[in-house]
């Protein structure tokens, strides 16, 4: 298996490439976890992600021959990008295979970096199949995301970067897709420092890895769903497992509803823009599925942060009403003049500030004469939620949802 001879290889090849992110104390989530919690910021990464590590070194361990031939790969996301760079560097033919749905802002993203993008298929599988037959055709190197040893090589310089700043921890919390990442960075903290426990992190939505490493075989999914859409593999890597099984204490899951606040969380107290993937350590350590390391002094790996803009949005404005700062109302009342008027004076003496509001008297669950008006406000908590419900209710509105 990998040693860390070879991890230190990799990470004199990717010097000047791959920057050296920083490791940095997170006061709020400290306090609020009871542990010394840093945050290795993976987000700043160049192309946004890790994943310039491991395909840069990949690339770079080839034979001048093989560079000539140029590379492939498969990607809708942060290895795709990774790849393009990395090839231009090299000045060789890079060939990205993306599924045939993917955004058209990820397709430009490769594009910038001087790559060959063929858009097939209609998921992530099928782009693979392509483009490892693509590779075959064309006497190409086909750059796998995970299962490479030098790619995994590469990926675990990330842990060392860690442990040269910060030597005394007891623990790092990786985010777990394919298991690259996770399988490089424990292969250099074990051998290391063995003290150190590795903990994964998976999305539930993505549960493969997770059941694999239990059951110590791999375990295929039927399918994946989930908004942490760089770590939505469907199948376990025999070679990773291998790895994780060795190397990783411990492997959790966060569902999409804890990679949201941890989204929202980071955004707002950390100023960090970070991805799904990104973002599920410290989902984890939110919803206190990490507690067993209170009182421990810990990393966590923010992996990436290439947020698609509209997802963002999405989960902004759920954050937003899930912790009382917006709330929806639909009323019904007559419709007839000064109705809407009174209803809104209501909301004005209670400092509910209306952003939306929707008026709707065709609706066939409505009687003749009435309307439902939907509202869309700003709001200072829950109490103030509850203060405007009460008033409406003492008002005898109808309806409310």
């Amino acid at each position: 298996m990998l040693n860390l001879k070879k991890i230190y290889e990799a990470q004199e090849r990717i010097k000047g490439v791959a920057i050296e992110t920083p490791l940095a104390f997170a006061p709020y989530l400290s306090e609020l976890s009871g542990s010394e919690v840093y945050l290795k910021k993976e987000n700043l990464q160049v192309t946004g992600a890790f994943k310039i590590r491991g395909a840069y070194n990949k690339i770079a361990s080839l034979s001048d021959a093989e560079r000539k031939c140029g590379v492939t790969a498969a990607s809708a996301g942060n290895h795709a990008q990774g790849v393009a760079l990395s090839a231009s560097k090299f000045g060789i033919r890079a060939v990205i295979v993306m599924p045939e749905s993917t955004p058209l802002t990820k397709v430009n993203g490769v594009k910038h970096y001087g790559a060959e993008v063929i858009l097939h298929g209609s998921n992530y599988d099928e782009a693979y199949s392509h483009a490892l037959e693509y590779a075959k055709q064309n006497a190409m190197t086909f750059v796998h995301p995970f299962e490479d040893e030098e790619v995994i090589a590469g990926q675990g310089t990330v842990a060392l970067e860690i442990l040269e700043s910060c030597e005394e921890l007891d623990a790092v919390v990786v985010p777990i897709g394919g298991g690259g990442l996770i399988a490089g960075m424990s292969a250099a903290i074990k051998e290391k420092n063995p003290n150190i426990e590795v903990i994964g992190v998976s999305a539930s939505g993505a549960p493969a890895f997770k059941e694999s490493y239990e059951k110590r075989e791999p375990i295929d999914s039927t399918s994946v769903r989930t908004i942490a859409d760089g770590i939505a593999v469907r199948d376990t890597s025999k070679v990773t497992l291998e790895y994780a099984l060795k190397n990783v204490d411990k492997i959790i899951s966060v569902d999409d509803e804890e990679i949201a606040s941890g989204i929202l969380y980071l955004l707002e107290k950390q100023k960090l823009v970070v991805e799904g993937a990104g973002a599920v350590g410290v989902a984890a350590l939110l919803h206190h599925k990490l507690d067993f390391l209170k009182d421990k002094k810990i990393a966590i790996v923010l992996s990436g942060g290439n947020m698609d803009v509209t997802l963002l949005s999405v989960i902004i404005e759920k954050g937003l009403l899930k912790s009382h700062r917006k709330m929806n109302v639909t009323v019904t009342l007559v419709d007839k003049p000064g109705s809407l008027m009174r209803f809104t004076q209501i909301l004005e003496e209670l400092s509910a500030n209306i952003v939306h509001i929707a008026y709707d008297r065709t609706s066939i669950s409505l009687d003749y004469g009435d309307a439902n008006v939907t509202v869309h406000m700003e709001t200072k908590g829950e109490e103030h939620q509850q203060e405007i419900k009460k008033a409406l209710k003492s008002e005898g509105y109808l309806r409310e949802l």
